[in-house]
């Protein structure tokens, strides 16, 4: 398997990973808190696991404090997105405020990794 499709698998592995937990969280806060700001919070926390996965596991880059407060420009424009075809999954189409941010995860999956990739080589060169 070539290197470009091993990175993709670890980036779905990781993803995986941290959808299950993210979504955990969401449903967890979900009892307390309106969707959207339970979608809010599960997803920050998401971000923080992301940084670190994406870094040490899918693009083997060193971990870097500029990266790590940078990495969430790239997740605030892809929560925009989400937030906002979260919101028409519920309130146009009706589907469930439980299972949206599920079907919205997959549809960015594609959208993130090159997002991801971008920035975290971006740091990397600029930290060496």
């Amino acid at each position: 398997m070539n290197a470009n499709a091993t990175r993709w698998l670890r980036f779905i592995l990781g993803g995986g990973i941290n959808t299950i937990f993210s979504y955990g969280i969401y449903l967890l806060l979900h009892h307390y808190l309106m969707y959207q700001l339970a979608y809010f919070f599960s997803y920050c926390i998401g971000i923080v696991f992301s940084y670190w996965f994406n870094s040490t596991v899918v693009f083997r880059v060193s971990l870097n404090i500029k990266a790590f407060f940078a990495f969430p420009s790239v997740y605030l424009l892809q929560y925009a997105i989400s937030a906002f075809f979260l919101g028409i999954a519920v309130n146009i189409f009706g589907l469930s405020e439980k299972f949206s941010p599920l079907i919205v995860t997959v549809v960015m999956v594609p959208i993130t990794y090159a997002m991801t990739k971008f920035m975290l080589h971006f740091f990397a060169k600029k930290s060496q």
